[in-house]
This record gives structure tokens, sequence and C-alpha cells, in this order.
């Protein structure tokens, strides 16, 4: 969920026919981790924003991460800079570290639960020729990939380029670069393919592999914002021939719309991980995201899931080239 987007989000038609005709075909129930986490699991989450995951798709996220047999991967594709670039608004930090910083917390939050902290690994990792920040943290891995924020509409911002994912997968863009300046990519397909590095470099040999993603089917998550879709779009390309994988749709921004169906300790973990985000984005000298119209979205996690088929056959590939990398204390910044 970027930034600036409330607006567009406050304003979703009202579509609650179509809702309640999405969720009556669905069956939608709240995740449960715990019924579907065999030995070796690896669950990929893939977010827009660095945000996201901690919304629509907990207590899932939080049931994964603490489970020590599941190697929860996050996969931040944008930088959430709701069009600031590396800029820092007048603040301490530049906004899109900030999101990240948030992201962590909450990550070291669900990790760290009845034990101490230890020590995060920050890297930078190459996949297929692109250098991506990466952070390690116990059972968990980290990305950001740091695109451009693409405005809910998909039509990005001024101050970056009018770059968006939805322009580069349409093609009405060419390039698309990381508002750092670690890479661009050159055409859509390099992207996926990025995305399918990573994917294999973490899944390894695991025989069981779950994707978590935004619903693509606009009748059951309508007006969703742009980045949100082109994400699973992007990682539902990605992983089209692993057949094998578990593939799980939520519904987002819609969900606000919908009745609560958490409660008790899943809600609690739903909420302290958005409370965590938060404070994570404070100690970057940052408005916080814990208000009243981000919280409308807690007490609910409505998702659809795709079973897969056989057992995942291990990479036979070697996409990893590491670049560099450093330990750095969990208590400290980057």
């Amino acid at each position: 969920m970027t930034g600036q987007s409330s607006k567009t989000r406050n304003g979703l038609p009202c579509l609650a026919a179509t809702l309640v005709l999405g969720v009556g075909l669905l069956a939608v129930q709240v995740g449960r981790a715990e019924d579907v986490q065999p030995e070796g699991k690896v669950s990929f989450y893939f977010a827009a924003h660095e945000d996201d995951w901690q919304l629509f798709m907990n207590p899932s996220a939080f049931m994964d991460v603490a489970n020590a047999k599941t190697k929860s991967v996050f996969i931040h594709t944008t930088a959430g800079d709701a069009g600031g670039g590396t800029g820092n608004g007048g603040r301490k930090q530049p906004y899109y570290l900030a999101r990240e910083n948030g992201a962590e917390v909450a990550i070291r939050f669900m990790a760290d639960a009845d034990r101490q902290p230890t020590n995060r690994v920050a890297s930078r990792m190459q996949f297929n020729g692109h250098p991506i920040h990466s952070v390690g943290y116990r059972n968990t891995a980290t990305y950001f990939l740091r695109l451009p924020d693409g405005n809910p509409s998909g039509s990005g911002y001024p101050q970056t380029g009018f770059q968006s994912l939805e322009r580069f997968a349409t093609g009405a863009i060419t390039t698309f670069s990381a508002i750092d300046g670690s890479t661009t990519y050159h055409g859509w397909a390099d992207l996926v393919s990025t995305l399918r590095a990573i994917l294999d470099y973490e899944r390894g040999t695991t025989r069981s592999i779950q994707l978590n993603v935004a619903d693509l089917n606009s009748d059951i998550n309508p007006g969703d914002h742009s980045d949100h879709r082109m994400t699973a779009k992007g990682a539902l390309e990605a992983a089209k021939d692993l057949t094998c994988a578990r593939r799980v749709h939520y519904i987002e921004y819609a969900s606000a719309r919908l009745s609560e169906n958490l409660a008790g300790p899943q809600r609690d973990m739903e909420s302290s991980v958005l409370a965590a985000t938060a404070a994570g984005i404070l100690a970057f000298d940052h408005y916080s995201v814990w208000n009243p119209y981000l919280r409308s979205y807690l007490g609910r996690n409505y998702f659809r899931a795709e079973e897969g088929t056989g057992q995942c056959r291990g990479s036979d590939s070697d996409p990893l080239q590491a670049v560099s990398s450093q330990p750095v204390s969990a208590r400290g910044n980057r």
C-alpha cells in the first residue's frame, strides 16, 4: 500500500454485489497456515509496497515465520516511495528507507517471538544480472527491488519519470530503473526472469512451495492498486511452470468492505505486525501507518487457494552471484 493513495482507495466504487458473489464463489476462509505447512516449505510473499503483506496477508505470514520448518521470503517490488524517489521530503531519512525499515522491524518482530534478537545480514545480491538489496534474518529472507511506486492508477509520478510496473508490463516504457540507481530492467521479461531467479535460489531443493499474491480476478478483488496487480502478474508469470506450487490469492483493498473474520490470537497477530511496521517507520522520522484508515483492514484475511500438482523438483540453475554480504546488528540501522 503506497503512501499517497488513500484518496483513491477511499473512493473505491461500491461493488457490494460483486464482492458478495466473489466471496460466495470462493467460500473464502481465514488463513490457517498451521494446516498447510509440511516440513521444508518455502512460502513466498510478493508485495508491491512495504506494508502490503502486513495488511492483506496476515496472520498467514506470521504463522509461516513462526514455524521453524518454513522459510518465509518477502519480495517487495517497488520502493513504495509515493513519487518521492530518494528524496527525504525534509525528514531525516528518505521515505523509501523508512518503509523498508518498517517491513524489517515487522519481520524481526515475528521471527523473534519469545526469543532474543540476533543479527540481520544485509547483502547486495545479483540475480539475472541485477543487484538487489537483500536482508536475511533467522528463517526469513527479504528483498527490496526499489522500483518506482507506480501510483494507484499505474500512471506513475512525474518525479520518477512516470515509470510504473503497469506501464512497463504493457510496453508503454521499455526500461525501468530502481530509484537508487542500482539497476535498470530492459523489458518486462527481464523483470520476470529476475523474479524467477530469486524464486529458484530461495526454493533450492525444497519440494513444497507456496506463492502468496494479490488476487488478479477483478470480480473478487476489485479496485486494487495497479502495483499490487502487476506484482502478482509478474510473480505468477515467473512461476508459471511451477505447477507444484500452492498459489494463494488475497483480496486486498476490497477486504475493508468485508466482515471481520479474525478474532483472538489471529487478530492479535495481524494488529501487532502493523504496529511493529509503524514503529519501524517512525524510527526513521516518517509518519505512522497506525491510523484509522489502515486499521480498517485489520481483522480480515480473505483468500482463495489453488493447490499445486505433484512435488516440486529442485532448481537446476545457479542464479546467484553474491556481490557483497555484511552482517549488521539487528538493532542497528543500515
